[in-house]
């Protein structure tokens, strides 16, 4: 019948003889009897079942409890009864009131429900004083009913006025209650606690609300939690190694890939983690192979990182320390056999048996064979737990991983096992690929340096310093180059390139272009024609480098590339640029010179010319030749950028090298993405009295005078021992000039390193050395010149060409 769902409670009154003397209406709504039906009736002639004995009396004793009463369409209500003794004012007993109330009925199904229901219930007054509790909620806070009613929440759980993971920004639990209570608004989250008694964290989900009366005031506050500790373990080990997928690997660093899984699990996981890797893995070569050693050898490691909660318990990141794992040692058996270990400093408790989270977790059935391993010697290290993990990629062993707890009762569960090997196998993988890189990145280094210059050439030209700074570790080497390049008349090229790409690539390829520069400066090529001869070298090795069968390069072509020649005799600087920058020229007085240079296109473009750019530079100007990775920055513009190195410049400092080094700190930044290249440049005139010039007449009358002022120029410098090689070469190349030469003809002696003799004219004919037969009347001539003297060659200029020869200075004449 649905109307006695709500039916109210029925109130009976029944006097010491057993009859009903009273019937309210409920008794009517609830069993279908009036008053008039029931009253001086035995109370006994409602229920279905006989009395037991004795009745009414033992009724009338305080029978109470579930009573099947006859309803009186003949049907069966299950009721809850109640009995309460009445007396009069004489204290005789009058009789009893006896409450009945359908068992289905709403309040008593309901209190049933919450009494007994598996999730932890609780109410409390605005004061947060205990009214009444469920008996999942006594055994959650290890408190009966009767123990804690009346008493205020912090009394009694003074626990959770403080947050288990303080790391977490968890809110107090009290505190959450007491802002229900202050501001009637219901909330819910998730608290974790240790109950009491339990070895193991437990998170419960928990909802917070206001009881208010019929007039809207908050009368008590209602919570409600249930144990989920499964689920948000699981969540937290899956935010763990979220965190670790962005987290570890970020850098093509050993060390720091070793420190990122470090610094993962701590705190949210574990205490302390160490990493010990082999030494040959931090050296970026192969991890060593024929492991398992031999049972009697320990195994020596590098403690590449270690990390604690405590500050002052872990590694400062990039140290290392040695270490040994003896013989036996847990992590020289896990390394050995491939597997992992957990140690427990005791047998791990029962976990939380309430709701959903039945200590699943430590459930032994999850363990793989042999974990876990209680051993109480770990306890003498401050540790409670630690698993020992093999770091394994890509079939090769590069070490091993601890992972500890030290001052948390919780024993590490089968989750906890796998959330471990999940880490080390991420950090595995990126180490290696870190190894992998730092091996690459060291062959290409060591061939970008072996290709750079190794000492710039001494001469008179100009003062040089250098520097050559690869990308930051991360970034792979790049082609950049430069180079200092002494050529005939005491001239000096100067040149600065940059490879497209990076790797063993671009440091191969830079080493082809900067070997091919040289042999085009040996030609005495101009700039411009020098750059268009390197712009058909390039694009013949892109040609080279197309794919073929198997073949794949990999890697770009193309450079940029700015080649000067400065000549000290007339303080010109001549350049032309692929591409590339131009020099920034600073005067001595720190104005800056401007360079109206216009770079053509880079090299491997192809079919577009080259310009050159001729200016005169005022004695010991400041050149500085430089690659892109010195001035390129995300924040500012190049015009700022380069404005930036001009003031670095500008640094009062003598020493090229001392500016080379405050340009770099000044204009690098920590984190480099790229490589920088960097050739300062401080420019000499050639004394005057250094050098002697002579027009000859196109006559082979005039060889006599020509040998006679060269050699009083000699003697006049006070090179007398030079002089006879100076006569036979003077005469053999003006000979040459006047016979096969066109006018007019120049001699010129220049005292630079070397004695240099020239012989100019306007022809466009080159001699050549050849080797005369036994009989022949000439073809001697050049031969002898280069059997004399430490060089010689030709160099075409744009009205002709020069041949010249150069001889090494006397001792006496040395300076």
């Amino acid at each position: 019948m649905p109307g006695k769902q709500d039916a109210p409670t029925a109130a009976v009154v029944v006097g010491p003889d057993g009859l009903v003397s009273g019937w309210s209406e409920g008794g009517r709504l609830l069993l279908g009897w009036t008053a008039e039906d029931t009253v001086g009736r035995p109370v006994a002639d409602l229920l279905v079942d006989p009395p037991p004995p004795g009745f009414p009396e033992g009724f009338g004793a305080g029978l109470t409890g579930l009573v099947p009463l006859r309803h009186r369409d003949g049907s069966t209500v299950d009721a809850v009864v109640s009995a309460h003794p009445l007396s009069g004012p004489d204290g005789r007993a009058t009789g009893h009131v006896v409450t009945i109330q359908h068992w289905g009925r709403r309040p008593v199904i309901a209190d049933r429900a919450f009494e007994q229901s598996p999730f932890a219930l609780g109410v409390y007054d605005p004061e947060l004083r205990f009214l009444w509790i469920n008996a999942s909620s006594g055994r959650v806070i290890a408190h009966s009913e009767e123990q804690v009613l009346g008493r205020k929440y912090r009394e009694v759980l003074p626990e959770f006025d403080r947050t288990l993971f303080p790391e977490r920004d968890d809110k107090p639990y009290t505190d959450a209650l007491a802002q229900v209570a202050r501001t009637g608004e219901p909330t819910r989250l998730i608290t974790v606690f240790r109950p009491r008694g339990s070895d193991y964290a437990n998170a419960w989900a928990t909802s917070i609300w206001p009881v208010r009366d019929a007039e809207g005031r908050v009368r008590a506050i209602a919570n409600w939690g249930f144990d989920m500790s499964a689920e948000y373990w699981a969540r937290q080990r899956l935010l763990i190694l979220n965190e670790a997928s962005g987290g570890i690997g970020r850098t093509l660093d050993v060390i720091g890939t070793a420190q990122e899984l470090a610094m993962t699990p701590v705190p949210g996981f574990v205490d302390l983690v160490s990493v010990d890797l082999f030494d040959e893995v931090l050296r970026g070569e192969e991890p060593p192979s024929g492991f398992p050693f031999a049972a009697d050898e320990p195994i020596k490691l590098t403690r590449a990182a270690q990390h604690s909660a405590k500050a002052d318990a872990g590694q400062a990141p990039g140290a290392t320390t040695a270490v040994t794992h003896g013989p036996g040692s847990v992590a020289a058996r896990c390394m050995a056999a491939g597997r992992s270990t957990v140690e427990l400093s005791a047998g791990p408790g029962q976990g939380g048996e309430w709701a959903f989270g039945p200590g699943l977790a430590a459930d032994p059935a999850h363990w793989p064979p042999g974990n876990p391993v209680i051993d109480a010697s770990i306890a003498a290290d401050g540790l409670t737990g630690r698993i020992t993990v093999p770091l394994r990629a890509r079939g090769a062993l590069l070490g091993v991983v601890a992972f500890s707890r030290v001052d948390r009762p919780e024993a590490f569960t089968a989750d906890d096992l796998i959330l471990a090997e999940e880490l080390t196998a991420k950090a595995a993988v990126a180490i290696d690929n870190a190894r992998r890189y730092s091996r690459e990145r060291t062959t290409a280094l060591t061939l970008q340096r072996t290709l750079l210059p190794q000492g710039l050439p001494k001469q008179e030209a100009v003062e040089v310093a250098s520097r050559y700074l690869p990308g930051g570790t991360g970034t792979e080497v790049g082609g950049d180059w430069f180079d200092v390049i002494p050529l005939s008349g005491a001239r000096v090229a100067l040149v600065v390139g940059d490879v497209v790409g990076h790797g063993l690539h671009a440091s191969a390829s830079m080493g082809r272009l900067r070997t091919a520069v040289r042999t085009l400066a040996d030609v005495d090529l101009p700039p411009d024609e020098l750059l268009t001869h390197l712009d058909d070298l390039v694009l013949h090795l892109a040609s080279d480098l197309r794919p073929t069968g198997d073949f794949q390069p990999t890697g770009e072509s193309g450079a940029t590339c700015l080649y000067t020649v400065y000549d000290p005799v007339s303080r010109h600087l001549t350049l032309a640029s692929a591409g590339h920058p131009p020099p920034l020229i600073v005067s001595q007085d720190g104005t800056r010179i401007p360079v109206p240079v216009h770079p053509g296109p880079p090299l491997g473009i192809g079919g577009l010319p080259f310009e050159a750019t001729e200016l005169e530079l005022p004695e010991r100007s400041l050149l500085a030749l430089y690659t892109d990775g010195l001035v390129e920055s995300r924040e500012r513009d190049v015009d700022q950028r380069t404005a930036e190195l001009q003031r670095a410049l500008n640094h009062p400092t003598t020493s090229l090298e001392a500016l080379c080094d405050t340009v770099m700190d000044a204009m690098l930044p920590q984190r480099r993405t790229d490589d920088a290249a960097l050739l300062l440049v401080r420019t000499h005139a050639l004394d005057p009295h250094h050098v002697a010039d002579w027009d000859v007449e196109p006559d082979t009358a005039q060889v006599p005078r020509a040998r006679k002022l060269a050699v009083d120029q000699v003697d006049a410098w006070g090179l007398e021992e030079a002089a006879f090689v100076t006569e036979l070469v003077v005469s053999e190349l003006v000979t040459n000039a006047i016979r096969y030469g066109e006018p007019p003809i120049r001699l010129r002696l220049i005292r630079d390193t070397s004695l240099i003799c020239e012989v100019s004219d306007t022809s466009n004919t080159a001699p050549h050395l050849r080797r005369a037969r036994a009989f022949d009347e000439g073809g001697r001539g050049l031969l002898l010149v280069a059997q004399l003297t430490e060089g010689w060659g030709t160099r075409h200029t744009t009205d002709g060409k020069t041949i010249w020869c150069a001889q090494p200075l006397p001792q006496a004449g040395r300076h």
